[in-house]
This record gives structure tokens, C-alpha cells and sequence, in this order.
């Protein structure tokens, strides 16, 4: 059975902002491993959904950028709606992720059964790491840990693997990078298992320009606190 046919019954969701000079390659990688890839053109302004559907991705658009957990959001309910997968993979368009961690990632949810599957860079391999980045990370670790009681290592990693069942009960609403506290704190009080596994980030001057600035850190911050607020 070739890679392609093992993965037939996962989709890869691809939430992207204005990333014309990277989603090509990262769709060609992912593409050969997984047939079935749905890009998230969340209201950009550079090309980059007419990029995607040119390199074989399904494209769906929003009018105006809503952030990556809306982006996410729109991906989730275009799988129940109008797919049959048992698996769905999130992955970052900037090209930080490794298309081999998903492959592990599919395996590891096959042999464990578990809802979701969790990637981290802290108990696997992150490649220049802005200082400022590693210190917001390692607060949101400690906020989540505290919050959504749960025992994870990375809580901003974008790449994530989910069964049907946890996209039918995990709904995103919070509109920036807070949404992936927001999706933690929905595991346990779901019911869902959940398992965490190594994987790699690739920090390149691209994505640390593009999502992963001091401003960018300070708006996690921001978010989570205002999460924190509506919780109270």
C-alpha cells in the first residue's frame, strides 16, 4: 500500500494569511503524503489562494481575515460537511513544519486511538527560536497546564492531528493565536484522550518575520488574559 492510500481517509487543513511566497512548497510536501489538502485563504491580499489551488489544494476563502482559529474553524466544518475523513491534520503554511512529524503523528493516532495528537517542539527540536517566542511559549505552557489541566509541553504548536469525533465536539470561536489555548481547554471537559508527541519547528527569517515577531508574542499574551476574563 503506498503512502498515498494509507492516508486516504485524512485531510490536511491549511490556514493561510497572505502566503504566496511559501504555500507552493509547502502543499508540494504535503502532497506527497496526503491526496486530500484544504487550504484556508483567510482574507489575504498577495495571490496565495490562486497559488494553492495551482499546486492541487482545495481553497476556501474568507472576505476578510478573521484570524487562524476562525481559518481553522471553516476548515473543520467543510471536513464534516463535505468529507468522509477519519483524520484531520492542521498544518502551518509558513513552512516551519516537518510533513514527516504528520506522517507520525496519523501513526501514532492509528495505534493509540486517541482523539487528538499533539505536537512538541520543547520535548523534540526547535531551530533558532526567537528569545521572546520561547518565553510567551513557556507561559502558555504553565497558563494551559493551570487552566485546562492538562499535561502538555507545547501549547502554540500548529501541527495537530484530530479524529472526527473531536472535530464534531472542539469548536473554535476565540479569533487570534488564543485559539489554541481555547482548544486545549476543550479536550477534557470533551471527554477526548489526547497524546503528545516530538516533533520539529523550523524557525526561518520568513516565519520569524511573518507570525512569529515580538508583537505577535504579546498579542498571545493578550488574548490568553482575555480568555482568562471571559472564563471568570
Amino acid at each position: 500500500m503506498s503512502v498515498h492510500e494509507a492516508n486516504d481517509d485524512v485531510c490536511v487543513i491549511v490556514a493561510m494569511y497572505n502566503e504566496a511566497s511559501t504555500v507552493a512548497a509547502v502543499i508540494t510536501a504535503l502532497r506527497g503524503s496526503f491526496n486530500r489538502i484544504v487550504c484556508v485563504d483567510d482574507g489575504s491580499s498577495d495571490g496565495c489562494g490562486e497559488i494553492a489551488r495551482a499546486a492541487g489544494a482545495t481553497v476556501l476563502r474568507h472576505a476578510v481575515n478573521q484570524g487562524q482559529g476562525a481559518a481553522l474553524q471553516t476548515g473543520f466544518d467543510y471536513v464534516l460537511r463535505h468529507t468522509d475523513a477519519a483524520l484531520v491534520v492542521t498544518f502551518d503554511a509558513d513552512g516551519q513544519h516537518v510533513v514527516e512529524d504528520a506522517e507520525r503523528m496519523i501513526r501514532t493516532a492509528r495505534e493509540t486511538q486517541s482523539d487528538v495528537v499533539l505536537a512538541s517542539r520543547f520535548t523534540g527540536t526547535s531551530t533558532a527560536m526567537p528569545t521572546a517566542r520561547r518565553i510567551v511559549l513557556k507561559a502558555g505552557i504553565r497558563f494551559t497546564q493551570w487552566t485546562a489541566k492538562l499535561e502538555v509541553t507545547d501549547t502554540h504548536n500548529g501541527l495537530r492531528v484530530l479524529n472526527r469525533n473531536a472535530l464534531t465536539r472542539i469548536r473554535l470561536t476565540m479569533p487570534r493565536m488564543a485559539y489554541a489555548s481555547e482548544f486545549l481547554s476543550a479536550i477534557v471537559p470533551n471527554g477526548l484522550t489526547y497524546v503528545e508527541v516530538p516533533t520539529t519547528v523550523n524557525y526561518t527569517e520568513y516565519s520569524r518575520g511573518k507570525g512569529q515577531s515580538n508583537i505577535n508574542a504579546v498579542n498571545i499574551l493578550f488574548d490568553l488574559a482575555v480568555r482568562r476574563m471571559r472564563a471568570i
